[in-house]
């Protein structure tokens, strides 16, 4: 055994449960359709193939490596937008690029993540990734309370408020909700958790100390990242009202 997870028919089999219990546990509770459970599996499952055999001759070439970066990223921006708005829209996008943009430019440049595809992928994708999910959250959240506050909302234009801030009123006292997944995570890791980057690094074949510096400029970076794609999210969808 070398602690690896390696594809299998028992695999394959315990997967397919542990979908079929997920669906019939939303389907039976009455939570939501059996579907989007499902649909996500199988998604998450030929997005993985795909991406396992094109990862090597991505991690071989520069330009490649940043096309899949951008491609990760419009995907992102992408699901982040029918998250909040059910159509495309470019605020996500500005939300998730003004958190990710800098803090990998000082990943980079500082020399603590190797300029190297291998290291550029995951990196960028844990990230991106955090990024969205916080875009998102914080912009349900943010159209939520303009529309079962609007009689707030309108009470602060009456009183001579422009829209933004008659808006920030109601979304700031809200806003930090967004970040309540980001910071447990880094709050309970190595006491609750062992995240993606610390497995991975022990998979990988580091030692324990490397898998927690990793694991930790990763979650330090996804505060940074997630703390302003919030902000910016808020304060484009108050300028928006």
């Amino acid at each position: 055994m070398n602690g690896t997870i390696a594809p299998s028919w028992p695999l394959a089999a315990t997967l397919v449960l542990l979908t079929a219990a997920g669906a019939l546990t939303v389907y039976l509770g009455r939570i939501s359709s059996w579907r989007p459970i499902a649909t996500a599996a199988a998604r998450a499952t030929a997005q993985l193939a795909a991406v396992s055999f094109l990862i090597t001759a991505i991690l071989t070439s520069g330009w490649l490596t940043s096309a899949f970066v951008l491609l990760m990223f419009s995907i992102a921006a992408f699901t982040s937008a029918r998250r909040i708005f059910g159509r495309f829209s470019i605020l996500p996008a500005i939300a998730i690029a003004t958190g990710v943009a800098p803090v990998l430019a000082l990943l980079f440049a500082s020399g603590a993540i190797p300029w190297e595809p291998v290291a550029v992928v995951p990196i960028a994708g844990i990230l991106i990734g955090g990024a969205m999910t916080a875009t998102s959250l914080a912009g349900r959240r943010a159209r939520d309370e303009l529309t079962n506050r609007r009689g707030e909302y309108e009470a602060g234009l009456a009183l001579g408020l422009v829209n933004r801030d008659a808006a920030l009123l109601l979304l700031r006292p809200t806003a930090h909700q967004a970040l309540v997944p980001a910071l447990d995570q880094t709050r309970t890791v190595g006491l609750v958790t062992l995240p993606g980057a610390y497995v991975g690094v022990l998979l990988g074949g580091g030692d324990p100390l490397q898998a927690g510096a990793a694991q930790l400029l990763v979650l330090v970076a996804l505060l940074a990242i997630e703390s302003a794609a919030v902000l910016v999210t808020v304060e484009l969808i108050a300028r928006r009202a």
